[in-house]
């Protein structure tokens, strides 16, 4: 019975929705803005070139891809989901941070990127161009790439 329902509703030209057991990372992502990062106070021309060419493009990560723009894509991720304090945000940036300078408050500098709370879902994916992605909410990721926060959202 049940696949003669999924076949009328296909017939009737309905599209099934995504798995309810996909990951909630797994899905298409804007990369809807870009600061300067904390830890850099002004990007090299690159850097800014590089971002110019991202902000407004998509991510769509798979299970087994991640596809988009050259400097997030990646073939054969291998993702893990941590639960990472202030500290080790964008791969530890904010902890060394507190390192060289003791008042700089990695919570407080996670505040100013817009996250809230103590801790954030992180997915490391593994991937050879080394991007984690960091979750504010289930809807919002960050990720850091060469002296910029790029800030995506699901679509």
């Amino acid at each position: 019975m049940k696949i003669f329902l999924i076949m009328a509703l296909l017939a009737a030209g309905h599209a099934l929705p995504a798995s309810a057991g996909d990951p909630f990372y797994i899905g298409t992502w804007k990369i809807t803005s870009a600061t300067v990062a904390p830890w850099r106070t002004a990007p090299y021309a690159d850097d800014l070139a590089e971002m110019k060419s991202l902000v407004g493009k998509t991510v769509v990560i798979q299970p087994k891809a991640i596809l988009g723009p050259h400097a997030a894509a990646c073939k054969g991720p291998h993702y893990l989901i941590k639960d990472y304090p202030a500290d080790m945000l964008f791969q530890g940036a904010f902890g060394e941070m507190h390192r060289r300078d003791k008042s700089a408050d990695p919570a407080k500098i996670a505040a100013q990127l817009g996250f809230r709370g103590s801790s954030w879902k992180t997915l490391e994916t593994g991937c050879g161009n080394e991007l984690d992605y960091h979750f504010l909410d289930p809807a919002t990721a960050a990720f850091g790439l060469n002296n910029y926060v790029y800030t995506l959202k699901k679509q």
